[in-house]
Order: C-alpha cells, then sequence, then structure tokens
C-alpha cells in the first residue's frame, strides 16, 4: 500500500505529507502486527520489551498517536520533544527530503503544543500497554533551560515509562551547550532531584557532532549523575557529500548519510561508559543488519524515524524479521545476548 501511496506522499509539502499521516494514525484503524518472534524480547534500563525497534522522537511530538505506532509493531515509542509552554517552532518550509541521498533535514525547533497538552494525552492512555517515553525540550526564548527540563519532568514522568532530556538537538540556539562540564553536571543533578524516588528511567540524548574531549566527560557526568541511559544520537549538523538540492539547507541532518557517524558515537559512547550505561542506538538504521550492527556495537535498542519516509511502516516488520534471523545465524539466544558482542 505505502509503495502505491509514496508518489502522492512526495508530492506534497515534507510537513503537510507528516500531518495528514498523523491524522491519518489518529482514525485508529491501523493493522495490528503480527505477534513477535520470542528471540526479539529484551529490557532496557528495567522496561520490558517485546521487541529492541523503537520509534524515535520527532515523529509523534505531542504524543497523539502513540498507540496507533505500537500497533504497527515498534516495541517502544518515544513522543516529543516536549517543552513547558507550547511555542511554533521555526518559520516553514523546515522540513526537506533529501531523496537521492535517503536523508532528511529538519530545522522545526522544538514546535510543541506544551506540557500541559502532552500531559492530557497521556493522562487518557493511563492503563493501556505498551512502552512510551516521553521526550523533553526547552523553550526557545527560556531564561533557565535547565528548569525547563525540571517543570516538563514534574508533570509528565509520572504517566510515561521513561523520559529523555533532550540536550542534542542543534536547532535550538545555544541547546546543546548544556552538554559541556558543569551546565551538564548541573543539568544531571536538578534533573535527577526532581525526579525523586519516582520508577522512571531518565535517559539522555546526545549529539554525534562531539569534540575529542567530550565524549569522556559526557560519559563521566550521566555514569556519576546517575543517568539511566545515553540516546546515541541526535542528527548532525555536519554535512557529507550530498547529492540532493537541499543539502546546503540549515537543520540536523538525519538518514542514511548519519548512519557511519551515528555507529562511530555508538562505539565511542560504549567504550567510555564500559557497558555501564545501556545506549539506544538511533541514526541511519534501516534494515536488520543496521539494527543488528548497532546491538553488536553495544545497543540494547534501536530506534528509528527517517527511514520510515522513505520505506514506509511495513519496514518494522521486516527489521524484525531479518533481526531475529541474524541473531539465530550467529548463535545468540536473545537481543541481550549479541550486545557488545563487538
Amino acid at each position: 500500500m505505502f509503495a502505491a501511496i509514496r508518489p502522492l506522499l512526495f508530492a506534497l509539502d515534507p510537513e503537510v505529507a507528516h500531518n495528514l499521516t498523523l491524522a491519518a494514525l489518529k482514525t485508529g484503524l491501523v493493522p495490528a502486527a503480527l505477534a513477535d518472534d520470542p528471540i526479539l524480547a529484551t529490557s532496557l534500563a528495567g522496561l520490558a520489551l517485546p521487541n529492541p525497534i523503537g520509534l524515535a522522537a520527532g515523529f509523534d511530538k505531542d504524543a497523539e498517536v502513540p498507540d496507533a505506532m505500537l500497533r504497527l509493531g515498534f516495541g517502544f515509542v518515544e513522543c516529543g520533544s516536549v517543552c513547558p509552554l507550547a511555542q511554533p517552532g521555526n518559520p516553514r518550509p523546515r522540513l526537506f527530503r533529501l531523496v537521492e541521498d535517503r536523508a532528511v533535514i529538519n530545522r522545526f525547533g522544538f514546535n510543541s503544543k506544551g506540557v500541559e497538552f502532552a500531559h492530557a494525552r497521556l493522562t487518557a492512555r493511563t492503563g493501556r500497554p505498551g512502552v512510551v517515553g516521553i521526550n523533553l525540550g526547552a523553550n526557545k526564548d527560556s531564561a533557565d533551560r535547565t528548569g525547563d527540563y525540571v517543570v516538563a519532568l514534574r508533570a509528565l514522568a509520572p504517566h510515561a515509562s521513561y523520559v529523555t532530556v533532550n540536550i542534542s538537538s542543534p536547532n535550538t540556539p545555544g541547546l546543546r551547550a548544556l552538554q559541556d562540564g558543569a551546565a551538564l553536571n548541573d543539568l544531571i543533578a536538578r534533573v535527577m532531584a526532581a525526579r525523586g524516588r519516582l520508577a522512571v528511567p531518565v535517559f539522555v540524548k546526545v549529539a554525534p557532532d562531539q569534540g575529542e574531549d567530550d565524549w569522556a566527560t559526557i560519559a563521566r557526568a550521566c555514569i556519576d549523575g546517575g543517568i539511566d541511559g545515553l540516546i546515541v544520537s541526535n542528527t548532525t549538523v555536519s554535512r557529507p557529500a550530498l547529492a540532493s538540492r537541499h543539502a546546503g539547507e540549515t537543520g540536523g541532518l538525519s538518514g542514511a548519510p548519519l548512519k557511519p557517524l551515528a555507529l562511530a558515537a555508538l562505539r565511542r559512547f560504549r567504550a567510555e561508559t564500559g557497558g555501564t550505561l545501556p545506549l539506544i542506538a538511533v541514526g541511519g538504521i534501516a534494515s536488520g543488519q543496521d539494527a543488528y550492527d548497532r546491538i553488536r556495537a553495544g545497543a540494547a535498542a534501536v530506534q528509528l524515524y527517517s527511514a520510515l519516509v522513505y520505506d514506509g511502516p511495513g519496514l518494522v516488520t521486516r527489521i524484525k524479521t531479518d533481526l531475529a534471523a541474524l541473531l539465530r545465524r550467529d548463535g545468540f539466544a536473545s537481543v541481550a545476548a549479541a550486545v557488545g558482542a563487538d
């Protein structure tokens, strides 16, 4: 079905096409995926997952369709980024398909309907099955961005399976500075104090564009601060050789060109953490082999988004089928047994 409608979607502005996709998912008329192969069952920071394939943040920014995406076969879904106050984000156009490169550039700038809207959506699904996390962002004009994460966490963490602190979007000026030394230590301390005794894992999402001295600093801050895992990585501001006419657009690049950079970042964080923190791999994952490579490189689970633009929702089932076959081929009895095998 996707092959038939893809030309129609690609004839539309990318953001319009995305909003139409969300509208279709909201109808609830989503076919249920087949039951997962038992070999794919795994855990992530204490969360039981039917499979390790997650939906990355950015697709469902305001927690409007998490159950529809779970129904399509994702093992877990991450909504957001959600900011404390509603904000429109950057002016349009701000989303670009790089078809020749199987890539996407976005400069949304944390467009968000705000915490109150996301809170209503998450509380409405109370009692439903499935792992649904929430990705938190900071308002562009906030005088205390760390405080924004604290406010959003207090409101949303009680209603989410996990919380991700997104300090690596390139589209909010100055945000990535929160990955630096003292600022990161302060952020983690305040966020973890806000979580208190609530049994909700807290992850930090990092950029792939780190300076040589930053890898160890970030890893140590997260370990010492009690963070439950790292999501590696966000989009990149770098520009490898690209063929599309949109290659010069500003914003974060995702999709196939991000794959080698994200894989290298994963390997570096695996080395710096020594396997003490669960790692969730994102960036350029579009096949069962891609997922398997990240797992063997140290990822406990993976996430994808941009590949759905080009391959449609059926990609999730194909990735799971191929991943199960690869695990069995190499003699692994489970996903966990393959984590860090390389």
